[in-house]
């Protein structure tokens, strides 16, 4: 354990990158095998728009990373948070703290932002997305990667989760982001007894159908149990599933970078019909 801390503590960023960039060739050649949904549009053109998205996620998470190292810093050196007050071996703050993270910086950040108005504006650009696959994963607008950076920071002050168990959490949020976003086909044998602890892309994909309520169900990024535990978790029958948002699927609202950029800012009528539905 005392070497996975170390390992993780000064993880160097190509090894993040490579982390990043592995997880989509190995879901991206899974994909090729085993795939649910046939494509009906260019793999390659849907993975530049993709692509895009990620770039500006890593370049937000980048410019702002000194404030997530100085916050987990700063817990530890002044002994404040969860974990921090807990008096626990290595392995069991490395399991609680994973959990913790997940609920606060992806699980009730998720929650929100299909809750908040505002908030869904940004992440709605995520929904857009009619043929998902393991590049949909880090499809974020770039003002979505700023809300979600803010869940993760007072997600790691309010826990007090040292920086190797930020690092950690990261690591394993991108490749199971990326598995559960896959279009790929997980035998039901498999996929039910890792979907009791594990987001899988079965339980995920529902959570991408075009309309309600199957929209605000299944928010999870790592582990299911959140969405069973609060009652947000449902199950439906892959492939009768329809991806994209109802108000937004014209063709530019998810092919147009342009058009998804401005999309938060604008006041149109399909906008306002989605905020009525939030309401």
């Amino acid at each position: 354990m005392e070497s996975i801390v170390q390992y993780f503590e000064t993880i160097p960023s190509s090894h993040r990158s490579l982390i990043l960039v592995g997880g989509i060739a190995l879901f991206w050649i899974i994909e090729s095998a085993v795939p649910l949904f046939t494509f009906r549009a260019s793999k390659w053109k849907h993975a530049g728009i993709n692509i895009f998205f990620t770039l500006t996620t890593i370049v937000v998470n980048f410019v702002l990373a000194f404030i997530l190292v100085w916050s987990s810093d700063w817990v530890v050196a002044n002994n404040f948070g969860l974990l921090q007050w807990l008096d626990m071996p290595l392995w069991a703050t490395a399991i609680a703290g994973l959990l913790l993270l997940d609920f606060g910086g992806a699980y009730l950040a998720h929650w929100t932002e299909h809750r908040v108005p505002v908030l869904w504006k940004f992440h709605l650009i995520h929904h857009t997305d009619q043929h998902l696959d393991t590049t949909s994963a880090n499809r974020h607008h770039p003002g979505e990667s700023v809300i979600r950076f803010v869940f993760t920071t007072a997600a790691v002050v309010v826990f007090g989760a040292p920086i190797w168990l930020v690092f950690l959490y990261q690591s394993m949020s991108v490749v199971l982001s990326q598995f559960n976003h896959a279009n790929i086909t997980v035998p039901k044998w498999i996929d039910k007894p890792l979907g009791l602890l594990f987001v899988t892309p079965d339980m995920h994909r529902v959570h991408h159908h075009y309309r309600l309520p199957y929209t605000d169900t299944n928010f999870g990024n790592i582990f299911s149990i959140w969405d069973r535990l609060f009652g947000t978790y449902s199950q439906v029958d892959n492939r009768k599933l329809v991806y994209g948002v109802d108000t937004h699927m014209e063709l530019d609202d998810h092919q147009s970078i342009g058009r998804m950029l401005r999309i938060p800012f604008e006041r149109s009528s399909t906008v306002d019909h989605e905020l009525d539905q939030l309401n």
